[in-house]
């Protein structure tokens, strides 16, 4: 029986994002229609912190939108990973803040963080076609500095962006050479605000990307589905598991929403599926 591990994301700060990133709906450069706002009360994380380990995660996420960690989202980050991390749910906790400093991303471990995500999103050379606000070498000097400080590195890409086969198979190694925990897969999702057009992926080439992220970066714990999933392979519909996948992001994601994820619990066990307790288990 396989095992796989769940993970959700909290997003704790939303919108208003002055990068200019094609892909992504929070821009303010796009005037995507989504709910913003600049801090999620605590309260709330906390209660979505309890449905997410109700619900089998072994992760959970806690991401903002912008560029960078400024101080304000550092510290409210902080306070929301002190206040799950006191009461002992058995999460993995997780930051997803931009572009990170080594001296926060100390803070944000002193705080209860073990794990930091930033993705590379597309090859060195493709990247700057989706993106002239900041660099790629930006994004691939945070993720050097989270194995440095001693976190776990969540770092992946987004795919159907219009990138060649080549730009995929040069982001997939470029991720390896970091050393990644897990590697977050994400498909873009149309939006009728954003400059990018290009029409879904289909199943068969989503699952090649899948497969190919598994044999080029082999020592990840985990290849994770994570945006994008349902549009892609639609509901109740996990075959990419048996493509190299042994992760997924359940509930809703930041701006799109997920798939019911109690319903998606009772599908994989039908399905014969083993759901991981903790984020190391074998």
């Amino acid at each position: 029986m396989s095992t796989i591990f769940l993970c959700a994301i909290s997003n704790i700060k939303s919108g208003a994002c002055e990068q200019d990133c094609a892909f992504c709906a929070q821009s303010i450069s796009h005037g995507a229609t989504i709910d913003r706002y600049s801090k999620k009360p605590i309260e709330t994380i906390i209660y979505e912190a309890k449905r997410a380990k109700e619900r089998h995660a072994t992760g959970f996420c806690l991401v903002s939108s912008g560029k960078s960690l400024t101080p304000k989202t550092l510290a409210l980050v902080s306070d929301a990973a002190k206040a799950i991390t006191d009461l002992d749910l058995g999460l993995k906790l997780i930051a997803c803040n931009g572009v990170a400093e080594a001296e926060d991303l100390h803070t944000l471990k002193a705080a209860g963080v073990r794990a930091y995500n930033h993705n590379l999103e597309a090859s060195e050379a493709f990247y700057p076609t989706l993106c002239s606000t900041h660099t790629w070498q930006e994004r691939y000097r945070t993720c050097k500095h989270v194995g440095e400080v001693g976190l776990d590195l969540v770092c992946g890409g987004i795919f159907g962006v219009g990138e060649s086969e080549q730009d995929r198979v040069s982001l997939l190694l470029s991720i390896a050479s970091l050393n990644p925990t897990n590697v977050p897969l994400n498909f873009f999702h149309p939006n009728p605000a954003l400059p990018i057009s290009h029409p879904t992926l289909s199943q068969e080439e989503a699952l090649e990307i899948i497969a190919l992220a598994r044999t080029l970066i082999p020592h990840a714990q985990k290849i994770m589905l994570a945006g994008g999933r349902e549009r892609v392979f639609g509901k109740g519909n996990y075959t990419f598991f048996s493509h190299g996948a042994n992760a997924m992001v359940i509930g809703d994601y930041l701006t799109t929403q997920g798939e019911d994820a109690t319903r998606e619990l009772e599908a994989l066990r039908a399905l014969g599926f083993g759901i991981a307790g903790a984020c190391k288990e074998a």
